[in-house]
C-alpha cells in the first residue's frame, strides 16, 4: 500500500482528534480512527489490487514484449491506466502527476468523499456542521499531515544520501536506514506513530 498502516493509523487518530468536537461527534474516538483508518485502508487498496491484477496480465504477454522490444514497466504503465481509466479509479500516488505528496490531490479529494458519506452512514458519528464544509475541513487536515510526512521522508532521504558512501535506495541497508532516520525525525516533531 502506498500508506503505511501505522501512517494510516496516525493520520485517522488526527483526523478524528482535530474534527471533534467541532465538526463531528463521537462517543468512542478510538473505534471511530479505526473506522475511519478502515475507510481510508480499502481505498487505497483498490490500486494494489489493480497492480496485482496488471502484473497478472503481463505474465501472459511476456512473449509479445520481447517480440515488440517493449519494456515492462512501459507495458505495466500502459495497461494500469487503461484499467485505471475503464474503472473510473482515482490514482493514489501524487508522484505519478508531479505532485511529492504521497497521495494526489485528487485522492485526497475522493477520501474525503467516502470518508464523510461512511461517517454519515454510521451510527457512531453525528456530524454538527454542513457535510461539505466537514469533508473540506478534512482535505485541509490530510493535507497538512501529507505535507509533514513529505518533509520527514525528504530528511530521512538526505540523510541517507550524506552517508560517506553511496547507498542504492531499495537495498536492505537503505530500507533499514531510511526506517530508522524517518523515526527519528518524526521524533524531533514529537509524532510516535504508535502511540494510541
Amino acid at each position: 500500500m502506498l500508506l503505511a498502516r501505522e501512517l494510516v493509523d496516525y493520520i485517522s487518530r488526527q483526523i478524528i482528534k482535530k474534527l471533534t468536537p467541532v465538526w463531528i461527534e463521537t462517543t468512542d474516538s478510538v473505534v471511530a480512527s479505526e473506522f475511519v483508518a478502515n475507510v481510508i485502508e480499502e481505498d487505497l487498496s483498490i490500486e494494489d489490487r489493480l497492480n496485482d491484477e496488471v502484473r497478472d496480465l503481463l505474465s501472459q504477454y511476456s512473449d509479445y514484449m520481447r517480440k515488440e522490444g517493449v519494456s515492462y514497466q512501459e507495458m505495466f504503465r500502459r495497461i494500469k491506466n487503461t484499467l485505471i481509466t475503464q474503472r473510473k479509479v482515482i490514482r493514489a500516488s501524487g508522484r505519478d502527476t508531479g505532485d511529492p505528496m504521497k497521495l494526489s490531490r485528487d485522492k485526497i479529494n475522493d477520501l474525503s468523499h467516502k470518508v464523510v458519506a461512511a461517517l454519515r452512514k454510521s451510527r457512531e458519528f453525528r456530524l454538527k456542521r454542513d457535510p461539505n464544509d466537514v469533508r473540506l475541513e478534512l482535505v485541509k487536515v490530510i493535507t497538512e499531515l501529507l505535507q509533514t510526512e513529505e518533509k520527514v521522508d525528504r530528511a530521512a532521504r538526505t540523510k541517507i544520501r550524506s552517508q560517506k558512501r553511496e547507498i542504492s535506495e531499495g537495498t536492505e541497508e537503505w530500507d533499514l536506514l531510511h526506517k530508522r532516520y524517518y523515526a527519528e525525525e518524526l521524533k524531533k516533531l514529537g509524532i510516535d506513530l504508535n502511540a494510541r
